[in-house]
Protein backbone atom coordinates (compact mmCIF):
# COMPACT_ATOMS: atom_id res chain seq x y z
CA UNK A 1 0.00 0.00 0.00
CA UNK A 2 1.36 3.15 -0.76
CA UNK A 3 1.86 6.03 1.88
CA UNK A 4 0.17 9.08 2.26
CA UNK A 5 1.72 12.28 0.75
CA UNK A 6 0.84 13.47 4.56
CA UNK A 7 3.53 11.59 6.02
CA UNK A 8 1.09 9.78 8.12
CA UNK A 9 0.86 6.11 8.34
CA UNK A 10 -1.48 3.29 9.05
CA UNK A 11 -0.81 1.55 12.09
CA UNK A 12 -3.37 -0.11 13.88
CA UNK A 13 -6.27 1.64 12.25
CA UNK A 14 -5.26 4.70 13.60
CA UNK A 15 -3.10 7.48 11.93
CA UNK A 16 0.15 9.03 13.88
CA UNK A 17 0.35 12.17 14.86
CA UNK A 18 2.88 14.16 13.37
CA UNK A 19 5.28 16.04 16.35
CA UNK A 20 8.60 17.53 16.71
CA UNK A 21 11.12 16.49 19.20
CA UNK A 22 13.63 18.96 21.69
CA UNK A 23 16.64 17.75 23.09
CA UNK A 24 19.54 19.49 24.98
CA UNK A 25 22.65 18.27 26.51
CA UNK A 26 25.02 20.44 29.04
CA UNK A 27 27.66 19.03 30.80
CA UNK A 28 26.08 18.11 34.10
CA UNK A 29 24.82 14.63 33.57
CA UNK A 30 25.99 11.89 30.61
CA UNK A 31 22.71 10.18 31.02
CA UNK A 32 21.33 13.39 29.05
CA UNK A 33 23.33 13.04 26.11
CA UNK A 34 20.87 13.90 23.20
CA UNK A 35 21.11 10.31 21.61
CA UNK A 36 20.02 9.19 24.56
CA UNK A 37 16.82 11.99 24.99
CA UNK A 38 15.94 11.43 21.40
CA UNK A 39 15.71 6.98 21.97
CA UNK A 40 13.29 8.19 25.61
CA UNK A 41 11.59 10.12 23.07
CA UNK A 42 11.37 8.01 20.34
CA UNK A 43 10.20 5.10 22.53
CA UNK A 44 6.98 7.70 24.30
CA UNK A 45 6.35 8.14 20.40
CA UNK A 46 5.96 4.99 19.22
CA UNK A 47 3.33 4.41 22.52
CA UNK A 48 1.65 6.85 22.04
CA UNK A 49 1.21 7.53 18.37
CA UNK A 50 3.10 10.14 17.41
CA UNK A 51 5.75 10.36 14.49
CA UNK A 52 8.21 12.56 14.89
CA UNK A 53 9.43 14.56 11.46
CA UNK A 54 11.67 17.41 12.81
CA UNK A 55 14.23 17.87 15.81
CA UNK A 56 15.34 20.54 17.36
CA UNK A 57 18.69 20.20 19.44
CA UNK A 58 20.82 22.57 21.41
CA UNK A 59 24.07 20.24 22.11
CA UNK A 60 26.57 21.43 24.93
CA UNK A 61 24.30 24.01 25.82
CA UNK A 62 23.59 25.39 29.54
CA UNK A 63 19.87 25.38 30.32
CA UNK A 64 20.01 28.47 32.18
CA UNK A 65 19.08 30.98 29.62
CA UNK A 66 17.96 31.30 26.40
CA UNK A 67 20.88 33.08 25.01
CA UNK A 68 23.02 30.83 22.50
CA UNK A 69 20.53 27.76 22.32
CA UNK A 70 19.66 28.07 18.53
CA UNK A 71 17.69 24.96 18.84
CA UNK A 72 14.94 26.63 21.34
CA UNK A 73 15.24 30.19 19.95
CA UNK A 74 14.26 28.42 16.11
CA UNK A 75 11.20 26.40 17.45
CA UNK A 76 9.89 29.17 19.51
CA UNK A 77 10.54 31.64 15.91
CA UNK A 78 9.04 28.46 13.88
CA UNK A 79 5.81 28.66 16.20
CA UNK A 80 5.46 32.25 16.21
CA UNK A 81 5.68 32.59 12.47
CA UNK A 82 3.16 29.60 11.63
CA UNK A 83 5.52 27.61 9.85
CA UNK A 84 5.45 24.37 12.07
CA UNK A 85 4.13 20.89 10.19
CA UNK A 86 3.58 19.84 14.27
CA UNK A 87 1.07 20.24 16.81
CA UNK A 88 3.11 18.67 19.45
CA UNK A 89 6.75 18.92 20.51
CA UNK A 90 8.34 15.73 23.00
CA UNK A 91 10.92 16.79 25.54
CA UNK A 92 12.37 14.08 27.93
CA UNK A 93 11.31 16.37 31.15
CA UNK A 94 11.15 19.74 31.97
CA UNK A 95 14.97 20.31 32.77
CA UNK A 96 15.99 19.74 29.22
CA UNK A 97 13.58 22.65 28.00
CA UNK A 98 15.54 24.50 30.93
CA UNK A 99 16.82 25.29 34.27
CA UNK A 100 15.88 28.93 33.94
CA UNK A 101 16.04 30.94 37.44
CA UNK A 102 13.12 32.62 36.71
CA UNK A 103 10.61 29.53 36.42
CA UNK A 104 8.28 32.00 34.72
CA UNK A 105 10.48 32.53 31.70
CA UNK A 106 9.97 28.29 30.87
CA UNK A 107 6.75 28.82 31.28
CA UNK A 108 6.55 32.00 29.21
CA UNK A 109 8.39 30.02 26.17
CA UNK A 110 6.17 27.27 26.76
CA UNK A 111 3.02 29.48 26.37
CA UNK A 112 4.45 31.04 23.36
CA UNK A 113 4.02 27.37 21.45
CA UNK A 114 0.93 27.12 23.29
CA UNK A 115 -0.70 29.86 22.01
CA UNK A 116 0.67 29.01 18.31
CA UNK A 117 -1.40 25.88 18.98
CA UNK A 118 1.74 23.88 19.58
CA UNK A 119 1.77 21.57 22.80
CA UNK A 120 4.53 20.68 24.89
CA UNK A 121 4.96 16.96 25.87
CA UNK A 122 7.30 15.75 28.88
CA UNK A 123 8.33 12.71 28.34
CA UNK A 124 9.64 10.90 31.41
CA UNK A 125 7.59 13.42 33.67
CA UNK A 126 4.81 11.21 36.08
CA UNK A 127 2.05 13.95 34.91
CA UNK A 128 0.17 14.46 31.69
CA UNK A 129 0.69 18.31 30.96
CA UNK A 130 -3.14 18.67 30.51
CA UNK A 131 -3.71 22.01 31.91
CA UNK A 132 -5.06 20.82 34.64
CA UNK A 133 -4.75 22.04 38.24
CA UNK A 134 -2.07 18.90 39.39
CA UNK A 135 -0.68 19.05 36.12
CA UNK A 136 0.43 23.03 36.76
CA UNK A 137 1.01 22.88 39.90
CA UNK A 138 3.56 19.62 39.72
CA UNK A 139 4.93 21.89 36.54
CA UNK A 140 5.33 24.83 38.08
CA UNK A 141 7.22 22.76 41.48
CA UNK A 142 9.28 21.24 38.62
CA UNK A 143 10.55 24.00 36.86
CA UNK A 144 11.53 25.95 40.29
CA UNK A 145 13.33 22.51 41.18
CA UNK A 146 14.99 22.60 37.79
CA UNK A 147 16.38 26.24 38.63
CA UNK A 148 17.55 25.45 42.38
CA UNK A 149 19.53 22.43 40.98
CA UNK A 150 21.52 25.01 39.48
CA UNK A 151 21.48 27.05 41.84
CA UNK A 152 23.41 24.41 44.16
CA UNK A 153 25.10 22.79 41.40
CA UNK A 154 26.94 26.10 41.17
CA UNK A 155 27.85 26.70 44.86
CA UNK A 156 29.53 23.07 45.03
CA UNK A 157 31.91 24.06 41.85
CA UNK A 158 32.11 27.29 43.29
CA UNK A 159 33.28 25.86 46.77
CA UNK A 160 35.35 22.97 44.75
CA UNK A 161 37.49 26.16 43.36
CA UNK A 162 38.15 28.00 45.95
CA UNK A 163 39.63 25.07 47.39
CA UNK A 164 41.47 24.32 44.43
CA UNK A 165 43.06 28.27 44.88
CA UNK A 166 43.46 27.81 48.25
CA UNK A 167 45.96 24.64 47.37
CA UNK A 168 47.88 27.11 45.22
CA UNK A 169 46.75 25.97 41.49
CA UNK A 170 45.40 28.48 38.71
CA UNK A 171 41.70 28.40 37.33
CA UNK A 172 41.77 29.38 33.73
CA UNK A 173 43.58 32.84 31.82
CA UNK A 174 46.50 33.59 30.62
CA UNK A 175 49.85 33.16 32.56
CA UNK A 176 50.72 37.02 32.32
CA UNK A 177 53.86 38.31 30.87
CA UNK A 178 56.77 36.66 32.28
CA UNK A 179 54.84 34.08 33.66
CA UNK A 180 54.14 30.29 32.14
CA UNK A 181 51.51 28.10 32.93
CA UNK A 182 53.01 24.58 34.06
CA UNK A 183 50.92 21.45 34.43
CA UNK A 184 51.73 18.72 37.36
CA UNK A 185 50.17 15.04 38.11
CA UNK A 186 48.53 14.12 41.12
CA UNK A 187 51.88 14.27 42.87
CA UNK A 188 52.95 17.13 41.88
CA UNK A 189 55.69 16.35 39.69
CA UNK A 190 56.08 18.80 36.79
CA UNK A 191 54.62 17.54 33.44
CA UNK A 192 55.36 20.83 31.17
CA UNK A 193 54.74 23.83 29.89
CA UNK A 194 51.33 24.39 28.38
CA UNK A 195 51.77 26.73 25.41
CA UNK A 196 49.00 29.44 25.02
CA UNK A 197 45.56 27.73 23.85
CA UNK A 198 46.62 24.51 24.90
CA UNK A 199 44.39 22.65 27.83
CA UNK A 200 45.31 19.68 30.63
CA UNK A 201 43.36 16.82 29.27
CA UNK A 202 43.58 14.62 32.29
CA UNK A 203 40.96 15.33 34.73
CA UNK A 204 43.29 15.33 37.84
CA UNK A 205 46.53 17.07 36.34
CA UNK A 206 46.68 20.74 37.93
CA UNK A 207 48.18 24.15 36.53
CA UNK A 208 50.49 26.43 38.53
CA UNK A 209 52.30 29.25 37.40
CA UNK A 210 56.12 29.17 36.83
CA UNK A 211 58.36 31.76 36.59
CA UNK A 212 58.96 32.66 32.44
CA UNK A 213 62.29 33.29 30.29
CA UNK A 214 64.46 35.50 31.74
CA UNK A 215 64.21 38.40 29.11
CA UNK A 216 60.86 38.43 30.02
CA UNK A 217 61.45 37.91 33.82
CA UNK A 218 63.60 41.46 33.69
CA UNK A 219 60.94 42.93 31.86
CA UNK A 220 58.47 43.05 34.16
CA UNK A 221 61.57 44.13 37.03
CA UNK A 222 62.31 47.26 34.50
CA UNK A 223 58.10 48.22 34.16
CA UNK A 224 58.12 47.91 38.77
CA UNK A 225 61.50 49.42 38.51
CA UNK A 226 60.62 52.60 35.91
CA UNK A 227 57.27 53.01 37.50
CA UNK A 228 58.64 53.53 41.26
CA UNK A 229 61.94 54.77 41.14
CA UNK A 230 62.40 56.77 37.88
CA UNK A 231 58.47 57.96 38.73
CA UNK A 232 57.85 56.75 35.07
CA UNK A 233 54.12 56.63 34.31
CA UNK A 234 51.96 53.70 33.02
CA UNK A 235 51.53 55.66 28.93
CA UNK A 236 55.55 56.34 29.03
CA UNK A 237 56.24 52.34 30.00
CA UNK A 238 53.87 51.29 27.51
CA UNK A 239 54.96 54.01 24.76
CA UNK A 240 58.61 52.45 25.45
CA UNK A 241 58.03 49.11 25.19
CA UNK A 242 56.31 49.98 22.31
CA UNK A 243 58.97 51.72 20.30
CA UNK A 244 61.37 48.86 21.41
CA UNK A 245 59.42 46.59 19.82
CA UNK A 246 58.22 44.31 22.79
CA UNK A 247 54.92 42.70 22.47
CA UNK A 248 52.46 41.61 25.60
CA UNK A 249 51.97 37.94 26.46
CA UNK A 250 49.00 38.21 23.40
CA UNK A 251 51.45 39.24 21.07
CA UNK A 252 49.88 42.86 21.31
CA UNK A 253 50.92 46.44 21.84
CA UNK A 254 51.02 47.73 25.48
CA UNK A 255 48.67 49.94 27.05
CA UNK A 256 48.56 52.63 30.52
CA UNK A 257 45.80 50.00 31.40
CA UNK A 258 47.80 46.72 30.36
CA UNK A 259 51.19 47.82 32.56
CA UNK A 260 48.87 49.80 35.25
CA UNK A 261 47.58 45.14 34.98
CA UNK A 262 50.71 44.41 35.55
CA UNK A 263 51.80 46.48 38.04
CA UNK A 264 48.71 45.48 40.39
CA UNK A 265 48.61 41.72 39.93
CA UNK A 266 49.69 39.93 42.84
CA UNK A 267 50.77 36.78 41.05
CA UNK A 268 53.77 38.10 40.33
CA UNK A 269 54.80 38.17 43.84
CA UNK A 270 53.49 34.71 43.97
CA UNK A 271 49.94 35.30 45.31
CA UNK A 272 47.06 33.10 43.96
CA UNK A 273 44.06 35.99 42.93
CA UNK A 274 40.83 34.70 42.04
CA UNK A 275 36.70 35.80 42.58
CA UNK A 276 37.51 39.65 41.32
CA UNK A 277 35.16 38.71 38.64
CA UNK A 278 32.39 36.62 38.75
CA UNK A 279 29.29 35.77 36.72
CA UNK A 280 26.92 32.95 38.11
CA UNK A 281 24.08 31.35 36.59
CA UNK A 282 24.45 33.02 33.22
CA UNK A 283 24.01 36.21 34.76
CA UNK A 284 26.04 39.28 33.79
CA UNK A 285 29.87 39.78 34.65
CA UNK A 286 30.46 41.76 38.34
CA UNK A 287 33.44 43.30 39.84
CA UNK A 288 33.75 41.86 43.17
CA UNK A 289 34.67 43.36 46.64
CA UNK A 290 38.59 42.65 47.84
CA UNK A 291 37.12 41.22 50.75
CA UNK A 292 35.23 38.54 48.37
CA UNK A 293 38.47 37.80 46.45
CA UNK A 294 39.67 34.00 47.44
CA UNK A 295 43.30 34.21 48.08
CA UNK A 296 46.68 31.78 48.65
CA UNK A 297 49.66 33.95 49.53
CA UNK A 298 52.97 32.01 48.26
CA UNK A 299 51.42 30.14 46.31
CA UNK A 300 54.43 30.12 42.82
CA UNK A 301 57.53 31.44 42.64
CA UNK A 302 57.58 35.53 42.65
CA UNK A 303 59.77 37.03 39.89
CA UNK A 304 58.75 40.23 41.73
CA UNK A 305 60.78 41.71 45.09
CA UNK A 306 58.09 41.96 47.47
CA UNK A 307 58.71 45.39 48.84
CA UNK A 308 58.92 46.24 44.88
CA UNK A 309 55.40 45.65 44.32
CA UNK A 310 54.14 47.43 47.70
CA UNK A 311 56.00 50.55 46.56
CA UNK A 312 54.28 50.26 43.44
CA UNK A 313 50.81 49.97 44.59
CA UNK A 314 51.54 52.22 47.18
CA UNK A 315 51.90 55.03 44.67
CA UNK A 316 48.54 54.06 42.96
CA UNK A 317 46.82 53.76 46.18
CA UNK A 318 47.89 57.30 46.81
CA UNK A 319 46.50 58.20 43.14
CA UNK A 320 42.94 56.40 44.12
CA UNK A 321 42.45 57.75 47.58
CA UNK A 322 39.13 58.42 48.27
CA UNK A 323 39.11 62.27 47.88
CA UNK A 324 35.79 64.44 47.88
CA UNK A 325 34.57 65.14 44.77
CA UNK A 326 35.82 69.02 45.37
CA UNK A 327 39.53 67.75 45.65
CA UNK A 328 38.79 65.63 42.40
CA UNK A 329 37.14 68.49 40.74
CA UNK A 330 40.56 71.22 42.04
CA UNK A 331 42.78 68.56 40.72
CA UNK A 332 40.92 68.29 37.63
CA UNK A 333 40.87 72.33 37.06
CA UNK A 334 45.13 72.05 38.02
CA UNK A 335 45.59 69.90 34.78
CA UNK A 336 43.14 72.06 32.40
CA UNK A 337 45.41 75.46 33.66
CA UNK A 338 48.49 73.45 32.66
CA UNK A 339 47.77 71.63 29.37
CA UNK A 340 44.81 74.16 28.00
CA UNK A 341 42.36 71.10 27.56
CA UNK A 342 41.50 67.49 29.41
CA UNK A 343 41.09 64.22 28.14
CA UNK A 344 41.46 60.36 29.91
CA UNK A 345 45.14 60.19 28.58
CA UNK A 346 45.88 63.47 29.82
CA UNK A 347 44.27 62.31 33.42
CA UNK A 348 46.01 59.38 33.16
CA UNK A 349 49.27 60.73 32.75
CA UNK A 350 48.98 63.62 35.22
CA UNK A 351 50.91 61.69 38.57
CA UNK A 352 48.91 63.84 41.12
CA UNK A 353 44.94 63.04 40.05
CA UNK A 354 43.08 59.57 40.70
CA UNK A 355 42.62 57.63 36.98
CA UNK A 356 40.29 58.52 34.56
CA UNK A 357 37.87 55.44 35.16
CA UNK A 358 37.68 56.77 39.23
CA UNK A 359 36.74 59.79 37.48
CA UNK A 360 34.19 57.84 34.99
CA UNK A 361 33.12 56.03 38.37
CA UNK A 362 32.72 59.08 40.33
CA UNK A 363 30.93 61.51 38.21
CA UNK A 364 29.03 58.98 35.52
CA UNK A 365 30.78 60.02 32.38
CA UNK A 366 34.35 61.97 31.60
CA UNK A 367 31.90 64.36 30.19
CA UNK A 368 30.59 65.53 32.78
CA UNK A 369 33.03 65.90 34.56
CA UNK A 370 34.83 68.19 32.39
CA UNK A 371 31.36 70.32 32.37
CA UNK A 372 32.04 70.83 36.18
CA UNK A 373 35.23 72.29 35.86
CA UNK A 374 34.31 74.55 32.59
CA UNK A 375 35.69 72.28 30.09
CA UNK A 376 33.77 71.66 26.99
CA UNK A 377 35.60 69.55 24.14
CA UNK A 378 35.28 69.52 20.98
CA UNK A 379 35.78 65.84 21.16
CA UNK A 380 36.44 63.06 23.79
CA UNK A 381 40.33 62.87 23.19
CA UNK A 382 40.31 59.30 25.18
CA UNK A 383 38.17 58.25 21.90
CA UNK A 384 41.68 57.99 20.36
CA UNK A 385 42.99 55.89 22.96
CA UNK A 386 40.39 53.58 23.04
CA UNK A 387 40.55 53.12 19.40
CA UNK A 388 44.30 52.47 19.75
CA UNK A 389 43.26 49.81 22.27
CA UNK A 390 40.35 47.99 20.20
CA UNK A 391 43.06 47.85 17.24
CA UNK A 392 44.66 45.79 18.97
CA UNK A 393 42.11 43.70 20.37
CA UNK A 394 40.90 43.28 17.03
CA UNK A 395 44.25 41.38 15.83
CA UNK A 396 44.26 39.64 19.06
CA UNK A 397 40.61 38.04 18.44
CA UNK A 398 41.77 37.57 14.24
CA UNK A 399 44.52 35.55 15.61
CA UNK A 400 42.74 33.25 18.23
CA UNK A 401 40.44 32.26 15.69
CA UNK A 402 42.88 31.44 13.42
CA UNK A 403 44.73 29.31 15.88
CA UNK A 404 41.72 28.03 17.21
CA UNK A 405 40.39 26.55 13.68
CA UNK A 406 43.70 25.20 12.94
CA UNK A 407 44.21 23.54 16.58
CA UNK A 408 40.31 21.82 15.68
CA UNK A 409 41.83 20.79 12.17
CA UNK A 410 40.10 23.12 9.96
CA UNK A 411 41.68 25.22 7.30
CA UNK A 412 41.51 29.07 7.12
CA UNK A 413 42.97 31.67 5.10
CA UNK A 414 43.46 35.06 5.83
CA UNK A 415 43.43 38.12 3.51
CA UNK A 416 46.19 40.80 4.99
CA UNK A 417 44.46 43.32 3.26
CA UNK A 418 41.11 42.91 4.34
CA UNK A 419 41.40 40.72 7.18
CA UNK A 420 38.27 38.81 5.46
CA UNK A 421 38.87 35.02 6.56
CA UNK A 422 37.74 32.21 4.18
CA UNK A 423 37.43 29.13 6.36
CA UNK A 424 37.59 25.24 4.76
CA UNK A 425 36.99 26.99 1.69
CA UNK A 426 33.40 26.39 2.57
CA UNK A 427 32.34 29.95 4.04
CA UNK A 428 33.95 33.23 4.85
CA UNK A 429 33.53 35.88 8.00
CA UNK A 430 35.26 39.28 8.77
CA UNK A 431 35.54 40.46 12.59
CA UNK A 432 34.01 43.85 13.95
CA UNK A 433 34.74 45.45 17.08
CA UNK A 434 32.28 47.32 18.22
CA UNK A 435 32.78 49.94 21.26
CA UNK A 436 30.63 50.58 24.36
CA UNK A 437 28.84 53.60 23.89
CA UNK A 438 27.24 55.33 27.12
CA UNK A 439 23.80 57.12 26.73
CA UNK A 440 22.94 60.90 28.22
CA UNK A 441 20.47 58.28 30.27
CA UNK A 442 22.99 55.83 31.74
CA UNK A 443 22.66 52.99 29.14
CA UNK A 444 24.88 51.51 27.02
CA UNK A 445 24.87 50.70 22.99
CA UNK A 446 27.10 49.41 20.73
CA UNK A 447 27.05 50.49 16.54
CA UNK A 448 27.78 47.19 14.36
CA UNK A 449 28.76 48.64 10.76
CA UNK A 450 28.57 45.27 8.78
CA UNK A 451 31.14 44.71 6.00
CA UNK A 452 28.91 45.08 2.63
CA UNK A 453 31.62 45.53 0.47
CA UNK A 454 32.97 41.98 0.63
CA UNK A 455 29.97 40.35 1.61
CA UNK A 456 31.06 37.70 3.72
CA UNK A 457 28.75 35.08 5.24
CA UNK A 458 29.41 35.33 8.53
CA UNK A 459 30.11 38.84 10.68
CA UNK A 460 31.94 38.31 13.77
CA UNK A 461 30.64 41.08 15.60
CA UNK A 462 32.86 41.77 19.31
CA UNK A 463 30.79 43.81 21.94
CA UNK A 464 33.36 45.31 24.40
CA UNK A 465 32.69 45.43 27.79
CA UNK A 466 31.94 48.85 29.51
CA UNK A 467 35.19 50.25 29.70
CA UNK A 468 36.05 48.67 26.09
CA UNK A 469 38.59 46.51 27.63
CA UNK A 470 37.84 42.87 26.93
CA UNK A 471 35.15 41.14 25.16
CA UNK A 472 31.58 40.97 26.50
CA UNK A 473 29.94 38.92 24.51
CA UNK A 474 30.20 37.79 20.33
CA UNK A 475 27.14 37.81 17.49
CA UNK A 476 27.90 35.49 14.74
CA UNK A 477 25.87 37.74 12.39
CA UNK A 478 24.86 35.65 8.64
CA UNK A 479 24.54 38.48 5.97
CA UNK A 480 21.74 36.53 4.49
CA UNK A 481 19.65 37.15 7.55
CA UNK A 482 20.76 41.00 7.98
CA UNK A 483 18.66 43.57 5.93
CA UNK A 484 20.29 46.75 7.06
CA UNK A 485 24.27 47.79 6.98
CA UNK A 486 24.41 48.97 10.24
CA UNK A 487 23.02 47.35 13.64
CA UNK A 488 22.91 49.22 16.84
CA UNK A 489 22.86 46.75 19.82
CA UNK A 490 21.41 47.43 23.33
CA UNK A 491 22.25 45.18 26.48
CA UNK A 492 19.08 43.05 25.05
CA UNK A 493 17.96 42.61 21.91
CA UNK A 494 14.78 39.96 21.63
CA UNK A 495 15.26 36.71 19.51
CA UNK A 496 15.51 38.25 16.18
CA UNK A 497 19.32 39.11 17.56
CA UNK A 498 20.25 37.53 20.48
CA UNK A 499 19.81 34.58 19.02
CA UNK A 500 23.32 34.97 17.19
CA UNK A 501 24.41 36.03 20.66
CA UNK A 502 27.39 33.65 22.31
CA UNK A 503 29.41 34.16 25.46
CA UNK A 504 32.78 32.91 23.58
CA UNK A 505 34.05 31.64 20.41
CA UNK A 506 33.63 28.16 20.36
CA UNK A 507 30.21 27.91 18.46
CA UNK A 508 32.55 29.28 15.57
CA UNK A 509 34.95 26.87 16.04
CA UNK A 510 32.63 24.07 16.37
CA UNK A 511 31.50 25.52 13.18
CA UNK A 512 34.92 24.83 11.43
CA UNK A 513 36.11 21.54 13.30
CA UNK A 514 36.95 18.72 11.16
CA UNK A 515 37.61 15.35 12.40
CA UNK A 516 41.10 13.33 11.12
CA UNK A 517 39.81 10.34 8.24
CA UNK A 518 42.55 7.74 8.40
CA UNK A 519 44.13 6.95 5.01
CA UNK A 520 43.00 3.47 3.60
CA UNK A 521 45.99 1.61 3.26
Amino acid sequence: MKRPDSDYREVGGSKLRKAAQYVRMSTDHQQYSTQNQADAIQQYADEHGYKIIKTYSDAGKSGLRIQGRAGLTQLIEDAQAGQCEFETVLVYDISRWGRFQDADEGAYYEYICKKSGISIVFCAEQFENDDSPMSTIVKGIKRSMAGEYSRELSEKVFAGQCRLIELGFRQGGPPGFGLRRMMIDEAGHHKGVLERGEQKSIQTDRVILVPGPEHEIAIVTQIFTDFVEKGASATQIATDLNNRGICTDLDRDWSSTAIRQLLTNEKYIGNNIWNRHSSKLGKHHTRNEPSNWIRSEGAFEAIVDANLFAAANAIIAARSKRLSDDEMLDGLRAALAAQGFLSGLVIDEDTALPSSSAYQSRFGNLLRAYKLVGFSPARDYRYIEINRRLRGVHSGIVDQIVAGIKALGGHILRDEKTDLLTINDEFTASLVIARCMETPAGSYRWNIRLETGHRPDITIAVRMDQANEVPLDYYLLPTLEMSLPRLRLAQTNGLSLDAYRFDTLDHLFAMAERDPIPEAA
